[in-house]
């Protein structure tokens, strides 16, 4: 019998994981739980314009989750103004949902393009550390903190449960990112090129943080899609040498059960990978909160699982430490489930 090829491995990932999705027609007390209880909960999304309402705050309060993570365009000021970037963080800090959010839920994050001052702006960027500053002020980052005195707003935190911990890693794709390569192909914006997207101090940092990490489970935020390359936008795809680089420490770095958040494309949906002698690399793209692709027609995504949300949405991770299993959910306005998946990582 010949061995089955990659393309009929692709085809099975695809089955499974589409056997295990579930469709819109369900709210979320509907989603029947493979256990009782939830050790930790992550919500996170992206693309708030501060000039639009947030309808999703009370769903996402809702969710009661142990953390927000801010995955990108948390305002739009595409500006050198300073002046101009606090005033639109300032308006969102005015939202009284959001602030009951900050009351009660540890707030982390990172910025995307829109947030971080230019539109798809990497390292040119001239007022980059002035920006860093108003970002974490906006976050909450205490004065104190290593992340105010080090170039780039990469940073991680351990959660403990009594079960185990999760370990979050925040990466920059903005500070240090090389220029993108213009593509020559009418129907998109960018194509592979060289250059980097960490910058070596990050990826330094990066490499220690999944060799020490003894976490249960290492949620990495990447502002950027990871898997999904094919659409000409802004991608890790356009830096396919980082983007090995970065399969290369999940197998070097011994790290348990890695997932990828991420956010930009106005779009949610999963991609998932299978990378040699690791479980399945599952890219979760969850955005946006304030406005969504909804004219979206199609666009190909190899590494696709399921089907693509153009809808107003965020992520929620449900953690069960007990049983290694994690449950993904989009959720819309009025608690509605979008799609979700779940499955169990090994111990």
């Amino acid at each position: 019998m010949k061995k089955a090829g990659p393309l009929f491995s692709l085809m099975l990932i695809c089955c499974c994981f589409l056997a295990s999705c579930r469709s819109t027609s369900k709210s979320i007390s509907d989603i029947s739980q493979a256990d009782d209880h939830d050790d930790f909960v992550i919500a996170f999304g992206s693309c708030d314009d501060e000039d639009r309402k947030n309808h999703l705050w009370d769903e996402v309060l809702a969710a009661d989750p142990n953390l927000w993570l801010w995955g990108g365009d948390i305002i739009y000021a595409d500006t050198e103004d300073m002046q101009e970037m606090q005033q639109k963080y300032n308006k969102q800090l005015k939202d009284s949902l959001y602030l009951a959010l900050v009351k009660q839920t540890e707030i982390m994050g990172t910025w995307d393009d829109h947030d971080y001052g230019v539109n798809d702006g990497g390292a040119e960027y001239p007022m980059k550390k002035e920006a860093q500053q108003l970002l974490l002020d906006f976050l909450g980052v205490s004065k104190e903190s290593k992340q105010r005195n080090r170039e780039g707003v990469y940073t991680s935190k351990v959660f403990k449960t009594t079960s185990g911990s999760i370990k979050v890693i925040v990466l920059d794709t903005r500070y240090f990112r090389s220029p993108l390569t213009k593509s020559k192909d009418p129907g998109k914006r960018y194509h592979p090129g060289v250059g980097t997207l960490l910058g070596e101090s990050q990826w330094l940092w990066l490499s220690e943080e999944l060799k020490s990490s003894e976490a249960s489970f290492n949620i990495i935020l990447s502002s950027i899609q990871m898997l999904s390359g094919e659409h000409g936008f802004e991608t890790w795809a356009n830096f396919p040498a980082e983007q090995q680089r970065f399969f290369n420490l999940l197998k070097t770095s011994k790290a348990k059960n890695v997932i990828v958040l991420s956010g930009d494309r106005h779009i949610s949906e999963f991609s998932a990978k299978a990378v040699k002698d690791l479980p399945l690399l599952i890219d979760f793209t969850s955005s946006g909160l304030t406005h969504a692709y909804r004219d979206f027609k199609g666009e190909p995504n190899m590494y696709r699982m399921g089907y693509v949300v153009p809808t107003e949405s965020f992520g929620v991770l449900r953690l069960n430490l007990k049983t290694n299993r994690v449950l993904f959910q989009m959720i819309g306005d009025g608690n509605v489930v979008l799609q979700s998946h779940q499955r169990f990582y090994e111990k």
